[in-house]
């Protein structure tokens, strides 16, 4: 790929339905951002990745292309940063729509500043009816939010793709919805939830499906109650100035194949220059379909 070319991506990437159940709720789930191609490649190397950091023994701190295994356990394999390790998976870092969909909700020019991704089955040793765990979120309100034409935006946002077919049973992704909006204490909306699970809304979505939320939502992972596996790529977006967190630098030759067009959405900017973009709620949205870049494979 030239070093010139443009970075091209849809906007608005959102339908006006889903840009306001993502208001209303903190989250949307778009169905076929990727296709059965990119599903399967994508897939295939989180596999391969899995294998390769198991192979060397002490994969929590042997890097595979600058990978480690953040969990390793029998029924979770948790790996990142993955930036790196793969073609497929650069490309859906950068995948035009997934960026477009993260820059909608910031508001605008993001940066990549965490990838990772979880390959997972049901705990032998969970108990029955123990459905959610993990409850967080990533950012506080006051920081982390503002509204422009009427719309939420924030600052941290994520896509995450399941790789399998997330049903009832399979463990999707939870959320306490709305909860992107309310600035009280956390631990006092995790408990209203758990006394009414009506609140929960959990991710039931077939391969391929992104779920793009806020990090001022408060998530968490659903109970495995099937023998399915379930393997889900995920990609954590900030505005622009942010910095990448993972704890590591790029390679020099990674660095030096990134696009000039990319290199905000890889490097970010040093200076309160982030882009600003924002559209109205009527707005249809930009239904051209641009494939993903695959100029770390050159």
């Amino acid at each position: 790929m030239s070093k010139n070319v443009p970075f091209e991506r849809p906007y608005p990437a959102l339908t006006p339905e889903q840009r306001y159940y993502l208001d209303v709720n903190g989250y949307v789930v778009v169905p076929n951002t990727l296709t059965a191609d990119e599903i399967r490649e994508t897939k295939d190397a989180l596999h391969q990745l899995k294998r390769e950091l198991l192979a060397t023994g002490d994969p929590s701190k042997i890097r595979v292309r600058g990978a480690l295994m953040l969990a390793n356990k029998p029924h979770h394999c948790y790996m990142g940063p993955i930036i790196e390790t793969h073609p497929a998976i650069t490309a859906y870092m950068s995948h035009p729509r997934l960026v477009a969909m993260a820059e909608e909700l910031i508001g605008g020019e993001a940066r990549i500043v965490e990838t990772n991704a979880h390959i997972n089955r049901r705990d032998p040793n969970q108990k029955p009816g123990d459905f959610i765990s993990g409850f967080h979120r990533g950012t506080d309100i006051p920081f982390g939010s503002h509204t422009q034409n009427g719309l939420y935006h924030c600052n941290f946002v994520k896509t995450l793709t399941n790789l399998t077919d997330l049903g009832p049973d399979d463990g999707g992704t939870v959320v306490i919805a709305g909860s992107h909006k309310v600035d009280v204490p956390v631990e006092d909306m995790i408990a209203c939830a758990r006394k009414d699970p009506k609140l929960i809304h959990q991710v039931i979505a077939p391969a391929g499906s992104t779920l793009l939320f806020s990090e001022t939502l408060i998530h968490g992972t659903g109970e495995i109650r099937s023998d399915n596996e379930r393997t889900i790529i995920i990609c954590g977006y900030g505005a622009s100035m942010f910095p990448n967190w993972e704890g590591r630098e790029f390679s020099e030759d990674f660095k030096q194949r990134v696009p000039e067009s990319m290199r905000t959405l890889f490097f970010g900017k040093a200076h309160w220059s982030r882009g600003p973009k924002y559209r109205k709620l009527s707005d249809p949205a930009d239904e051209r379909r641009f494939q993903p870049y695959r100029w770390i494979s050159e």
